[in-house]
């Protein structure tokens, strides 16, 4: 069984740093552990860190908190570039849900 990918993902494309984004983008309240974005987005530690330079540099996430050893990340949703993929994220899921609803409205008059 195949899981259907995100919008976002089929939009952008499926990359590394585009799953971490998607990732972040749903969760964006939440904050979470490098290993926790890895595993949810689902690439590997290695590849996260290949690519954490960047995510801080373009202050894409930015830390929250330590607990323990563990330093907390969560989406930097004051960065105006941020802000704009959230409206696009919200966008593309209103979109569906319309899409969804049209798509029942059709079936009920079909039955009916």
């Amino acid at each position: 069984m195949q899981i259907k990918k995100s919008l976002f993902i089929e939009l952008f494309g499926d990359y590394p740093t585009i799953r971490i984004l998607d990732f972040l983008l749903t969760e964006r309240e939440l904050d979470f552990s490098i290993s926790d974005m890895a595993r949810n987005a689902e690439i590997g530690r290695a590849t996260l860190y290949r690519i954490w330079e960047q995510l801080i540099k373009n202050q894409i996430i930015m830390p929250t908190r330590t607990i323990g050893k563990s330093k907390l990340y969560k989406l930097n949703i004051k960065n105006p570039k941020i802000k704009k993929l959230i409206e696009i994220d919200d966008m593309l899921i209103l979109e569906e849900l319309r899409s969804n609803a049209e798509k029942q409205k059709h079936k009920i008059k079909v039955i009916v």
